[in-house]
């Protein structure tokens, strides 16, 4: 089939599968004598494997040990195990990460009056350089 049946068959597209080819995720194919790709349903399978572990986030350096580790038959499971884990760790720190943003944006923005006034805790927060972005701070009367 040609690339455009096999995006159709994988779910990814014709431009990221020539993408995985330039990266060496998937052998480049060979082609007609009419210059196109030729994919089977080896490589749909591949594609589609591919368009998982992207879906769970894994970058394209962990997919390709991924890959390796699932064409060989004889690799132990813990490899595979590892890198799973290795990634849940980066998931749990970036989860904590958005929740921090999340947190710190949800009270600027109960903070801030949304009227008419110039003063914004928002903007205050984004303009503290150099400073975390935290709650606006109180003050105190003193000037």
């Amino acid at each position: 089939m040609n690339i455009g049946d096999a995006a159709r068959e994988s779910g990814v597209t014709a431009k990221m599968i020539r993408y995985y080819e330039s990266v060496d995720l998937l052998a480049p194919r060979g082609r007609t004598e009419a210059g196109y790709r030729v994919y089977g349903k080896s490589e749909i399978h591949t594609l589609r494997f591919i368009r998982q572990a992207r879906h769970l986030g894994f970058s394209i350096d962990d997919i390709r040990k991924l890959l390796g580790l699932w064409q060989d038959r004889s690799r132990a499971s813990a490899e595979v195990k590892t890198i799973a884990l290795q990634h849940v760790a980066e998931l749990e720190k970036r989860i904590a990460e958005l929740s921090e943003m999340r947190d710190t944006l949800t009270h600027l923005a109960e903070h801030c009056h949304g009227d008419m006034r110039p003063e914004c805790p928002i903007l205050d927060g984004l303009a503290s350089v150099g400073e975390p972005v935290t709650a606006p701070q109180a003050h105190c009367g003193r000037g």
